[in-house]
């Protein structure tokens, strides 16, 4: 066979000595880990994701209390706390960015990733990861070189700050606050800062137009959100947030959300208003690729670049977090927590009650439902111009918001032993808020069943079964 002659030199560099043996051992465990990981790639992610939540709870209910046991220096205990904090925030975002993939793909009739590490492309994530790294860092020469730099990270901070006092249990939150929830809002509203300098410090049209349509959507949303998060702050009486988690634990009907139809009007309009924060369509204006090129990110690449959607998932994660402990029962199942007491003590039965009735993997479940809600939203609406935008805030859910204060203030005036009529009423009226929320979600669970259950007509010819997992 004839040899091909090229018109550039092989640039693979050989490496020697420490770096070369480095090189070697890494090659060699690819060699040995790459057939095991394609063949058992199921057994692999979920096996990660169980070992993830064991280690977390290992450190939660053993190290933790050794470490203040000790007397250790809180600022030790803190940096701890904020590398658990990084790297829970690192993993979520990977895995929602491989999960919204899939959910893009389904919805158009394609299979989303399916090659990269085997099982459904399960790590295309984690290899987008190391592109972005290793790929160049540029920097626009008409740009504020130090400010260009900064951006991303302003933008990523205060999201990963928020997760430190967001509760995921009663006893499971880093910093418990009396002013719990005004810590989380502040701190997203903080993520407009680094948007609007990336957009100015870019240098170009483009990034400043889309950070000023985000400084515009933000601030403009955030008054509705916060005063629908009002409404059952009212009814609650406190913005700790684990004292508003445990008034839940009753079951469905004592979530905040079914208290009366002012609260469960006001769940939608905060998820609307949470859609806004966190960019997501069809309020992703400050992006609008078909319009501004990228928005506020156009001039940023590698590592850079991929800051700035790491802070937004994890601003998603936040927002549905908050949605999750006002309004939706917190950590607690839809079953009463006082039935799990039944189970007795020990170990097992603690086990038990976390998987049943009350504990993190019921927050981490809500969390995800709104997230995919996030997801199936952006892939299925159209972009709203901005005056609609501007109209559907300032004009709609504003007024809104203040019917429902208003509503919600006579409602508890009234609702009280002093008047026995109106507090029965109140009482059938909740139990009905919480039947059609059973309806909603119920509704929900047969389409997504549907979906399922027909995933292979659905898709169409593009189902390939020769790819994994297909």
């Amino acid at each position: 066979m004839s040899s091909i002659w090229v018109p550039w030199t092989d640039r693979r560099k050989q490496y020697t000595g420490l770096r070369g043996r480095i090189v070697s051992c890494a090659a060699a465990v690819y060699r040995i880990g790459g057939p095991l990981l394609k063949r058992f790639a199921p057994v692999v992610f979920f096996g990660t994701v169980i070992v993830a939540i064991v280690a977390i709870w290992l450190f939660a209910a053993l190290v933790m209390p050794l470490l203040h046991k000790a007397g250790w220096p809180f600022v030790v205990r803190d940096v701890i706390i904020a590398v658990a904090v990084l790297g829970l925030v690192t993993v979520l975002a990977m895995y929602c960015i491989w999960w919204e993939r899939k959910v893009a793909g389904r919805i158009q009739s394609r299979l989303g990733p399916m090659r990269t590490g085997g099982w459904h492309g399960w790590s295309q994530s984690l290899a987008d990861g190391i592109k972005c790294i290793t790929k160049e860092d540029t920097v626009p020469d008409d740009s504020d070189h130090l400010l260009f730099r900064l951006a991303p990270y302003l933008a990523f901070v205060p999201p990963v700050c928020a997760f430190m006092a967001l509760p995921f249990g009663s006893s499971w939150v880093f910093r418990d606050m009396d002013p719990g929830l005004l810590f989380l809002l502040s701190l997203l509203g903080l993520e407009i800062i680094g948007i609007l300098v990336a957009g100015w410090a870019s240098a170009s049209k483009w990034t400043l137009l889309g950070a000023m349509r985000q400084g515009c959507q933000v601030i403009s949303y955030e008054i509705p959100m916060g005063m629908a998060l009002l409404v059952p702050i009212m009814c609650a009486g406190t913005l700790r947030l684990t004292a508003i988690g445990d008034m839940q634990s009753g079951g469905w009907f004592t979530w905040l959300a079914f208290r009366n139809p002012f609260t469960f009007v006001a769940l939608f309009v905060y998820f609307i208003g949470s859609l806004a924060s966190c960019k997501r369509a069809p309020f992703d204006l400050p992006e609008a690729e078909s319009e501004l090129v990228g928005g506020f990110h156009t001039e940023y690449s590698g590592f850079r670049w991929a800051v700035f959607f790491f802070g937004e998932y994890a601003a998603m994660f936040v927002v549905s977090g908050i949605t999750t402990i006002v309004f939706l029962g917190a950590w607690h199942s839809p079953l009463p927590a006082e039935w799990g007491m039944a189970l007795g003590k020990g170990w097992l039965a603690d086990a038990a009650r976390g998987v049943i009735f009350s504990g993190p993997l019921w927050f981490f479940y809500k969390c995800t439902w709104f997230i995919f809600t996030h997801m199936w939203l952006r892939w299925t609406l159209p972009r709203l111009r901005i005056d609609q935008v501007l109209y559907a805030c300032v004009q709609v859910l504003l007024p809104l918001t203040m019917l429902l204060l208003l509503g919600n203030a006579v409602w508890e005036l009234f609702n009280s032993a002093a008047y026995p009529a109106f507090e029965g009423l109140a009482r059938v009226i909740g139990y009905l808020m919480g039947l059609v929320g059973a309806v909603l979600l119920g509704g929900f669970l047969v389409i997504a069943g549907y979906g399922w259950w027909n995933r292979r007509r659905l898709v169409g010819r593009l189902t390939v079964q020769a790819l994994p997992g297909a």
